[in-house]
């Protein structure tokens, strides 16, 4: 039985995907669950967060996120029984790759599959899921009468945020990278407000969402951008400009100046920059419109235990709503085991436009 690990021969080096044999399985322990996987999502792995938390290891399993058949339990689970479809995300500390055809899972890092949800659906949805409900539920209240902004609402997760939004009766601006994308954001239903083309860098970002607003500004803020290079804000913003920065890269980024000037009063902006930098000017401009920063990283739901009825309910609310219809997520069509290594390869330096799943 193979799986698939990440290796980083040293720091800044580009990761390599390996796949490695397996040796059986042993029975499951009190609260695991022996599951075969069917899907897996392919993720960016984070090697720096890995590294901070002490969790870096020679050889790093990738695809955590995974949907399957339970096919034992051990004595002390009471959630699950065997033959019952589940999805969930492996912990960051998992020994396992959801990239292998069993498993050990935890019992508490699972939900029940609905049944009228495709394997591939639940895996390819289930992370973008969490971070839409940690954005726009916990870290801000989208509702009626608030107006969110995302940034590259085409990427897959923010086309979940957007569904999340809408959904929660707020009003929805979104950027949009390229004609395709705009094309994409232009045909969801319900539709957005407004979407507006980065694609040329001729469009003032903090213009356009002054004027939907009648001046007001924006109640949310959310990027929803990938991985940025070089001194490009990961979260889709731009720290500050600099000469060698790649103009079609830069065109398509509001400045952090931009992002402050089209909040609305006690309005929040959440990014997943982890190294976001404002000035005193910044600060005070947050200051006087009583607006909040916060920091998107969905990893927190399973670095701590406190929070896990909430996380697992959370799970089930996502995959109630991809089965009623209300989350129809951007996902490429499904990827056989052979190709995982290539594929894992094109996701980890940012280049997958949709989602990347593994069917087995």
């Amino acid at each position: 039985m193979k799986a698939l690990f990440g290796q980083q021969n040293s720091p800044g080096e580009e990761m390599t995907f390996v796949f490695q044999e397996r040796e059986n399985l042993p029975p499951p322990g009190d609260h695991e669950v022996k599951v075969q996987v069917r899907a897996c999502a392919l993720s960016w792995v984070d090697t720096k967060l890995l590294s901070e938390i002490k969790l870096k290891k020679e050889l790093v399993p990738v695809g955590r996120e995974i949907s399957g058949v339970v096919l034992e339990v051990g004595s002390k689970v009471t959630f699950f029984q065997p033959e019952d479809e589940v999805v969930g995300i492996l912990p960051l500390d998992s020994e396992e790759s959801g990239l292998c055809e069993v498993i050990l899972v935890h019992e508490h890092y699972l939900v029940q599959k609905p049944e009228k949800v495709c394997w591939a659906a639940a895996a390819g949805t289930v992370r973008d899921g969490l971070r839409a409900y940690t954005a726009l539920h916990y870290l801000a209240q989208a509702s009626p009468g608030t107006t969110v902004l995302v940034l590259d609402g085409a990427s897959p997760f923010g086309t979940v945020a957007v569904q999340l939004a809408q959904h929660r009766g707020a009003k929805v601006i979104c950027t949009a990278h390229s004609l395709e994308d705009k094309q994409f954001l232009e045909r969801l239903r319900p539709p957005v407000a407004r979407v507006i083309d980065v694609a040329h860098g001729k469009i003032d970002v903090a213009e356009s969402c002054l004027e939907e607003t009648g001046g007001l500004g924006v109640h949310i803020v959310l990027d929803a951008g990938g991985i940025g290079m070089h001194i490009v804000l990961d979260a889709g913003v731009k720290l500050y400009s600099a000469e060698d920065e790649s103009a079609s890269k830069s065109q398509l980024l509001p400045h952090k100046h931009d992002i402050i000037t089209l909040l609305g009063v006690g309005g929040h902006w959440i990014t997943t920059e982890k190294n976001l930098q404002l000035d005193p000017p910044d600060s005070h401009s947050l200051f006087l419109k009583g607006a909040t920063v916060s920091f998107l990283n969905d990893e927190i739901w399973n670095l701590s235990n406190v929070q896990q009825g909430k996380y697992l309910s959370i799970l089930e609310d996502i995959m109630e709503k991809l089965s009623s219809g209300v989350f129809r997520p951007q996902l490429d069509e499904p990827i056989p085991l052979y190709e995982a290594k290539v594929s894992m390869e094109i996701v980890q330096k940012n280049q997958a436009r949709k989602r990347q799943v593994i069917q087995f």
